[in-house]
Protein backbone atom coordinates (compact mmCIF):
# COMPACT_ATOMS: atom_id res chain seq x y z
CA UNK A 1 0.00 0.00 0.00
CA UNK A 2 1.29 3.31 -0.73
CA UNK A 3 2.12 5.96 1.92
CA UNK A 4 -0.26 9.01 1.61
CA UNK A 5 1.20 12.25 2.10
CA UNK A 6 -0.12 15.47 2.89
CA UNK A 7 2.03 17.57 0.40
CA UNK A 8 3.77 16.85 -2.68
CA UNK A 9 6.99 15.33 -2.49
CA UNK A 10 8.51 17.00 -5.37
CA UNK A 11 7.26 20.58 -5.03
CA UNK A 12 6.10 20.57 -1.19
CA UNK A 13 2.50 21.79 -2.41
CA UNK A 14 -0.35 20.85 -0.62
CA UNK A 15 -1.89 17.84 -2.67
CA UNK A 16 -5.35 19.15 -1.36
CA UNK A 17 -4.50 23.06 -3.19
CA UNK A 18 -4.41 20.31 -6.56
CA UNK A 19 -7.16 21.32 -8.66
CA UNK A 20 -6.60 17.57 -10.41
CA UNK A 21 -6.34 15.93 -7.39
CA UNK A 22 -2.67 14.73 -7.45
CA UNK A 23 -0.59 13.29 -10.14
CA UNK A 24 -1.07 10.56 -12.34
CA UNK A 25 0.72 7.13 -12.60
CA UNK A 26 1.62 5.26 -14.98
CA UNK A 27 -2.29 3.51 -15.42
CA UNK A 28 -3.82 6.99 -14.83
CA UNK A 29 -4.76 6.05 -11.60
CA UNK A 30 -3.99 9.62 -9.14
CA UNK A 31 -0.69 9.26 -7.32
CA UNK A 32 -0.84 9.78 -3.65
CA UNK A 33 2.98 11.21 -3.48
CA UNK A 34 2.75 13.73 -6.07
CA UNK A 35 1.28 16.75 -7.56
CA UNK A 36 -0.32 17.26 -10.82
CA UNK A 37 1.98 19.81 -11.51
CA UNK A 38 5.07 17.33 -10.84
CA UNK A 39 4.09 14.06 -11.86
CA UNK A 40 1.91 12.79 -15.34
CA UNK A 41 1.81 9.07 -16.58
CA UNK A 42 3.92 7.80 -13.99
CA UNK A 43 7.14 10.54 -14.86
CA UNK A 44 8.29 14.09 -13.74
CA UNK A 45 7.29 16.27 -15.99
CA UNK A 46 10.92 17.68 -15.57
CA UNK A 47 12.93 14.86 -14.90
CA UNK A 48 16.27 16.69 -14.58
CA UNK A 49 15.02 19.57 -12.98
CA UNK A 50 17.58 19.72 -9.11
CA UNK A 51 16.28 20.23 -5.67
CA UNK A 52 17.79 23.86 -6.25
CA UNK A 53 15.86 24.17 -9.54
CA UNK A 54 12.60 23.38 -7.82
CA UNK A 55 13.40 25.70 -5.20
CA UNK A 56 14.22 28.60 -7.20
CA UNK A 57 10.39 27.85 -9.24
CA UNK A 58 8.31 27.52 -6.07
CA UNK A 59 9.73 30.79 -4.85
CA UNK A 60 8.97 32.26 -7.96
CA UNK A 61 5.50 31.00 -8.12
CA UNK A 62 4.49 31.92 -4.32
CA UNK A 63 6.06 35.39 -4.98
CA UNK A 64 3.81 35.71 -7.87
CA UNK A 65 0.87 34.85 -5.69
CA UNK A 66 1.85 37.49 -3.79
CA UNK A 67 3.37 35.87 -0.75
CA UNK A 68 6.14 37.49 1.52
CA UNK A 69 9.82 36.84 0.59
CA UNK A 70 10.15 34.88 3.61
CA UNK A 71 7.48 33.07 3.56
CA UNK A 72 8.16 32.29 -0.05
CA UNK A 73 12.05 31.31 1.55
CA UNK A 74 10.79 29.34 4.37
CA UNK A 75 8.32 27.12 2.24
CA UNK A 76 11.00 26.10 -0.28
CA UNK A 77 13.76 25.75 1.94
CA UNK A 78 12.22 22.12 2.97
CA UNK A 79 12.08 20.65 -0.46
CA UNK A 80 15.69 19.37 -0.26
CA UNK A 81 14.27 16.78 2.18
CA UNK A 82 11.37 16.09 0.05
CA UNK A 83 11.39 12.28 -1.03
CA UNK A 84 11.97 12.86 -4.87
CA UNK A 85 15.39 15.00 -3.57
CA UNK A 86 16.26 12.06 -1.34
CA UNK A 87 19.47 9.66 -2.27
Amino acid sequence: MEKVFKNCQSCGMPLKQDKKGGGTRADGSISTMYCSYCYENGKFVNPGMTAKEMQQLVKGKLKEMKFPGFAAWFFAAGIPRLERWKN
